[in-house]
């Protein structure tokens, strides 16, 4: 008997999910592989933070333009052009020589992801109808950026020793590629032009975006969020290898942090079901995360300390995006600018996590190589949070 349409979506809308995973991997591919790179290509450590964020610089520059394509041209031939340049701009970064070439090939899969990224909200809203179904599955879909960093970073250190970077880096492209083709084999096509309803054009839409408080609060929760998440997690496995762990046994205990994340984003989403306040998860992720940085990076905790606090900080700190990718549907002007403010808030996303990784390397670097400073970003980006939290809870009455 031939499964109903309902579950069919279902199923597709997990395929969308896995689609951003696949796409995180991208992102997640780096930090175990920075020591092995400065070794091999003369890294320096600020080099090294601009090479974790420079992926976002598409997404800083191009993030609400990209949510308007994808609202227009079709959510899923975006998410399939994103997979293919992500596969594209990987098999460069196996081949490049120098770091200007690897700089030049992140910014191209920077580009993929966040074609990739963009449509998956709003095709997981197309597919999935059922409010507490589609508060879940968003708040699943919050997890996307940390399940894939952590699966990178878990299976990085192996598959280098075994297989060498750049040959990693190809089989990941080759995985990327296989993965476009499940999207366009399994999930429903675009309506037709003749099919779907008329839309405002991309001018309006744009200034139904921008003039609205909602996306500008979501864009600006994200922003304070994702610079310090990626400061602190990517730079872990650095820390740790500084304080004498091998690069196996910090690459197992990063991967569990950042993946530790995606628990706080799939809370989001069951909370969110069970009609939990978006604010009162807000002030709970950025109260946590300041304080849980300030524990790891104060002193007072040995490297064992650390960890966990930077565990804590981690898990719970994933309220934030599960709650903001539901807010972001919500507080959307109208149903045909979902992505518009999807991309508006992976604008400033994305400004976050290419200005925060450099930022942090920037004081320990002054700071002769102390990492303190970095409870002091973190205790910063937290205070303005948890202002923005209270601002959107006002905004949903």
């Amino acid at each position: 008997m031939p499964a109903a349409p309902e579950a069919l979506n279902g199923r597709a809308a997990w395929l969308v999910i896995a689609a951003g995973v696949v796409a995180a991997l991208h992102v997640g591919k780096l930090p175990p592989g920075i020591p092995i790179l400065r070794a091999e290509l003369g890294l320096t450590l600020v080099q090294a933070g601009f090479l974790l964020s420079v992926m976002q610089v598409a997404g800083m520059l191009l993030g609400a333009l990209a949510g308007l394509l994808a609202d227009r041209a079709g959510l899923r031939r975006t998410m399939l052009l994103g997979l293919c340049l992500l596969a594209l701009g990987c098999a460069l970064g196996a081949m490049a020589s120098r770091v200007p070439l690897l700089l030049v090939a992140r910014m191209l899969e920077g580009v993929g992801l966040l074609l990739t990224v963009l449509p998956a909200p709003g095709l997981i809203r197309r597919l999935v109808q059922d409010p507490p179904s589609l508060n879940r599955l968003l708040g699943t879909w919050g997890g996307y950026m940390p399940t894939g960093v952590a699966l990178a970073m878990l299976l990085g250190p192996g598959l280098y020793a075994a297989l060498g970077w750049r040959w990693a880096w190809l089989l990941l492209s080759g995985l990327t590629l296989c993965w476009a083709v499940v999207v366009w084999l399994r999930v429903p096509p675009d309506p037709g032009h003749s099919t779907a309803a008329p839309g405002p054009g991309w001018g309006r839409r744009l200034r139904q975006t921008l003039s609205s408080s909602g996306p500008w609060l979501v864009a600006l929760a994200f922003f304070v969020y994702s610079g310090q998440w990626l400061a602190v997690v990517g730079f872990l496995p650095t820390i740790q290898t500084q304080a004498g762990w091998s690069l196996g046994v910090s690459g197992v205990l990063s991967a569990a942090a950042a993946g530790a994340n995606a628990i706080g984003n799939v809370a989001a989403g069951r909370l969110l079901a069970r009609h939990w306040r978006p604010g009162h998860l807000l002030a709970i992720g950025y109260g946590v995360m300041g304080l849980a940085c300030w524990v790891a990076f104060s002193g007072v905790v040995g490297p064992a300390g650390q960890f966990v606090a930077v565990l804590v900080f981690s898990s719970v700190g994933g309220l934030i995006p599960g709650t903001l990718f539901s807010l972001a549907v919500r507080l959307a002007p109208s149903g045909h600018t979902v992505s518009t403010t999807v991309g508006w808030m992976q604008q400033l996303s994305s400004l976050g996590q290419f200005a925060g990784p450099p930022a942090v390397a920037w004081l320990v670097a002054r700071q002769g190589g102390d990492w303190s400073p970095a409870w002091w970003f973190t205790v910063c980006c937290c205070a303005a949070g948890l202002g923005l939290a209270v601002l959107l809870q006002r905004r949903l009455h």
